[in-house]
């Protein structure tokens, strides 16, 4: 009867143990992991991942500010949705996505283009605007039309659509050279101390830059037609669906209201920048 007893008691804590580990293994299941949306709201904080790069989402030295196009917008969406405060973290544009995807930042907002490569392994908001490229070359250059570019070495910024034309124009013979660059700043002083002919960049920024920097001893080319232009948009991960769907109801929002049009003017771009709230609709790019 004892050995028959002491079975059964250890047969009961076999088995009152296999039910509290299935008991423990079942209310971790059950319990719901928070969306990044709503761990922004808890903290009262949006992370924004951008290249530095101004006009669009940059930390203004005299103000130590986040500021820019794409940081005024984020900002004001983020205020809409009821977080107090937006923060950049610098990231190189080449690694924008891939850090917004290893979990270190919320969202990406750095005018970034809506292209079919980087749908694949992120998710982009309701358009924000359209730009497009400049050539730049410096003030008493001999290149005066995108012709000239065929004995020229031109300047690309690692990562951007820019780069991409760029090396097809190498492709096709219509530029001698391409030299590529890390960031937005050395493309420029490559140009103003002759390291390359001229580059090619976002047509927003090299007109920011310029009217900012007057050591730049350069000019945007003209005339020039566009090639690249293109959508901007921010991005954020496959599973940010319901941070998706609220960052577009405020985009939307702000189109409606005006504020997206009034944000464009303040940093020098017209009605020819704005995307309506039809033709900007993710759900059909």
């Amino acid at each position: 009867m004892k050995k028959m007893y002491k079975k059964l008691l250890v047969l009961v804590v076999v088995v009152v143990s296999c039910l509290g580990i299935i008991a423990g293994c079942g209310s971790g299941s059950s319990d719901k992991e928070k969306d990044t949306l709503e761990t922004a709201k808890e903290k009262g904080v949006l992370t924004v991942a951008s290249s530095n790069d101004a006009p669009f989402a940059f930390i203004d030295t005299k103000t130590n500010e986040f500021s820019g196009i794409d940081a005024e917008i984020i900002g004001e969406v983020a205020k809409r949705l009821g977080i107090a405060n937006v923060e950049m973290k610098q990231i190189p544009f080449e690694n924008l996505l891939v850090e917004l995807n290893n979990g270190s930042v919320d969202i990406v907002t750095d005018g970034m283009y809506v292209k079919e490569e980087r749908k694949k392994i992120a998710q982009f908001t309701n358009i924000w605007y359209k730009e497009g490229e400049a050539i730049i070359i410096p003030t008493n250059s001999k290149i005066t039309s995108k012709d000239d570019l065929k004995n020229a070495v031109l300047g690309g910024q690692k990562g951007t659509a820019f780069l991409e034309t760029a090396q097809k124009w190498q492709a096709e013979g219509l530029v001698k050279e391409v030299t590529i660059f890390g960031s937005q700043s050395d493309l420029m002083l490559a140009v103003n101390t002759g390291k390359v002919d001229a580059c090619i960049t976002d047509g927003m920024v090299a007109g920011y830059t310029l009217a900012q920097d007057s050591s730049l001893d350069l000019k945007i080319l003209a005339p020039y037609v566009s090639e690249s232009s293109g959508m901007i948009a921010a991005a954020v991960r496959q599973s940010d669906t319901t941070l998706l769907d609220a960052v577009n109801e405020q985009i939307d929002a702000m189109k409606e209201d005006g504020t997206i049009l009034k944000l464009l003017e303040k940093y020098g771009m017209n009605e020819d920048y704005f995307v309506s709230i039809e033709e900007g609709n993710s759900s059909d790019k």
